[in-house]
């Protein structure tokens, strides 16, 4: 999944191009010199049925009521999210979240950090029974079989609490408590997202019909608006930094964590508060998934060349095409090889001379042509050419 940075979805938003996916990086610490990150350095929890938070950002025009915070796509170019202004360096999120429905809405809740490491939940608003989870590390394109499907029946219908507790040595994504899957640092490799985060919340069409064709098979199909308005909603949310101190820097462009420095803190400091100490057994995810178009559309498309086929995803398949034609391997009856080695047909067979037909052919053209020409005068003059081409075409075939 992608949700922009609040300056960059501005400008997205007040033009008419349409929003196909919401994240991408103002300034990205593996490319260049960047300002600090606001550190969080603590717990906080947020309550949004009593209205919004000024710690976090809105883009879009997100909504609030005795449900929290909401998210509504009504229209083309509608995509309505909330970003903290915030990071934690390692830490614990927990997201109240009931889901937007509709085909191709894609609901949304995502840690993000500045050089495009990502951890994810995503929803599709065409499935009311699993939600997906994802993870990148530095905006890598390589592959895009990182994406896992868990069971999560009614998403849409209530709410649910999605957790995510990030450390140095593991993810691990929960549904109401329950551990739906785990990944350590080791697995992923140069891939783990270890970088300080910020947390993004919202709702995109990916369904759009302006959208790459691969996004929109993605998303579950395109999206008809006037089915809508789509609207998916966060309750709450709770967090917790597993860092102290007033800001996050990049002291070099490696991107590793143990590069990151905390001012009037220590990376790690507050990992006395981490809620889950220890890798947990999950149980086997419901299906991989195979998410290439939304990096692509969206925080990736900044930093990579690769342009989305227009199916996707491609697989080539195996032809199950067979040849009907039957192989031969005896003469036909009646005929015989002669003593020359060449093929006699049946002594029944008529024998066609070249010179003796084609008198007749000529007067059957000549019979045949002014027939084709009163019968349809709006026939041009290279048709009646393939109509005797075909004549002789048949007839040349007999010899």
């Amino acid at each position: 999944m992608r949700l922009p940075l609040v300056g960059v979805a501005v400008g997205l938003l007040s033009s008419s191009a349409i929003v196909t996916a919401q994240t991408f990086t103002d300034c990205n610490p593996l490319q260049t010199t960047c300002p600090p990150d606001p550190a969080l350095g603590r717990s906080v929890t947020y309550d949004f049925t009593k209205g919004p938070s000024p710690d976090f950002k809105p883009v879009g025009n997100p909504t609030y009521d005795s449900n929290g915070a909401a998210f509504t796509v009504a229209k083309q170019g509608d995509a309505p999210l909330i970003q903290s202004n915030w990071y934690m360096m390692f830490g614990h999120v927990e997201f109240v979240i009931k889901t937007a429905p509709g085909t191709g809405i894609v609901s949304s809740a995502v840690l993000q950090s500045d050089d495009l490491d990502e951890i994810d939940w995503e929803w599709l608003g065409v499935n009311n029974l699993y939600v997906q989870t994802n993870y990148f590390g530095k905006g890598n394109t390589g592959s895009y079989n990182r994406g896992a499907a868990h069971d999560n029946a009614g998403n849409q219908d209530a709410f649910h609490t999605y957790t995510i507790d990030w450390t140095s040595t593991q993810i691990v994504w929960q549904i109401d408590g329950k551990t739906v899957r785990v990944l350590t640092a080791e697995s992923a490799g140069d891939h783990y997202p270890q970088s300080p985060m910020m947390v993004k919340v919202g709702v995109w069409a990916g369904g759009d019909p302006r959208n790459a064709p691969g996004t929109i098979q993605w998303a579950g199909g395109q999206t008809d608006y006037s089915a809508g308005p789509y609207t998916m909603y966060l309750k709450s949310l709770v967090a917790t930094d597993y860092s102290t101190g007033k800001s996050y820097t990049y002291s070099d462009k490696s991107g590793t964590w143990q590069s990151i420095t905390s001012e009037g803190g220590q990376i790690n400091g507050n990992s006395g508060a981490e809620s889950i100490s220890t890798v947990e057994s999950a149980p086997p995810v419901t299906a991989t998934i195979n998410s290439a178009p939304i990096p692509f559309s969206g925080t990736h498309r900044e930093t990579s060349s690769f342009v989305t086929p227009s199916i996707w995803p491609w697989v080539p398949k195996p032809t199950t095409l067979s040849s009907s034609v039957a192989k031969q391997t005896t003469l036909p009856s009646g005929w015989t090889f002669s003593g020359s080695r060449q093929v006699q047909p049946p002594s029944a067979a008529s024998i066609i001379t070249i010179g003796s037909t084609l008198p007749s052919l000529s007067a059957s053209i000549a019979r045949v042509a002014p027939t084709i020409a009163a019968a349809n005068d709006l026939l041009e003059a290279p048709v009646r050419m393939g109509v005797l081409c075909a004549l002789l075409g048949g007839l040349m075939a007999i010899f």
